[in-house]
């Protein structure tokens, strides 16, 4: 009872307050920023078009829910540690191999995020696949509000042996679960040694089924013992990642060397 008097004394009080100072304080207190920002000039319009008390409410709570999805896109995007400037626009699609055009049209529609299925980018360096793969994930955050995780395979492995030094691993494991999709990138790029391996396998097994992981790698999967040492983890490996996943090789011209070649031949 108590609290409902307080409410109500509230609402007395407010009601003894001009309407134009009452509704900005209240829409402060029920934090509703979009609607204390934009409810006069959307009156304004409402009258002026003859709107219906509940048209003019569904404007609001438009608004109020456009602006919160503009906070939680921008929120994510901070969290995700996608490098800057790669994204769809700057992904020069031309240059990449037919095959892989089509396929990146189809990827874009985000259905493998939905069936747990990974994205393999194979080739040589310079050939655009960490562009490929943020770019990719940028789209699918912007446009379904996708949880993106970037990280170097070297950085993400580094986080895990601290986490399992400091005996919370486990905890770590179930963090990194929240994000749709997780992108390693440059896996094998730096040789490392069977403890940091035996961590990355842990995380390979934990997400198989269960969410989307991106990789790129410069290593094709012959060469993957190189990676993982050992011959039954490399191919423990291997199985979980292909088992449900779409393989991109980029034959393409190396992007650097490209860029490299049309600065000499300015000068």
């Amino acid at each position: 009872m108590s609290s409902f008097r307080s409410s109500t004394s509230y609402w007395e009080e407010s009601c003894m307050i001009d309407t134009d100072q009452a509704l900005p304080l209240m829409l402060k207190q029920l934090r509703l920023g979009a609607l204390r920002q934009e409810y006069a000039p959307l009156a304004k319009r409402a009258e002026t078009e003859g709107w219906s008390y509940p048209r003019y409410l569904q404007a609001l709570c438009e608004t109020e829910l456009g602006e919160r999805q503009h906070r939680r896109t921008e929120r994510i995007l901070k969290q995700s540690r996608l490098p800057a400037g790669k994204s769809i626009e700057t992904l020069d699609q031309q240059s990449l191999p037919a095959t892989v055009r089509k396929q990146l049209a189809s990827l874009l529609e985000g259905h493998f995020v939905e069936r747990a299925e990974n994205i393999l980018v194979f080739g040589l360096p310079g050939r655009g696949k960490t562009h490929l793969v943020c770019a990719l994930a940028r789209e699918l955050l912007l446009t379904q509000q996708r949880t993106v995780y970037f990280s170097s395979t070297f950085h993400l492995v580094q986080q895990m042996l601290i986490a399992k030094r400091d005996l919370g691993l486990e905890a770590w494991l179930k963090k990194m679960d929240r994000y749709d999709i997780v992108i390693l990138d440059d896996l094998g790029y730096v040789q490392q040694s069977a403890e940091e391996m035996e961590v990355l396998f842990t995380f390979l097994a934990e997400r198989y089924e269960c969410r989307s992981l991106m990789l790129t790698s410069n290593l094709v999967f012959s060469q993957w013992d190189r990676i993982f040492k050992d011959a039954m983890t490399t191919a423990a490996a291997i199985d979980r990642l292909v088992h449900h996943s779409t393989i991109l090789e980029l034959t393409n011209e190396s992007y650097r060397m490209k860029i490299a070649g049309g600065k000499l031949v300015k000068n």
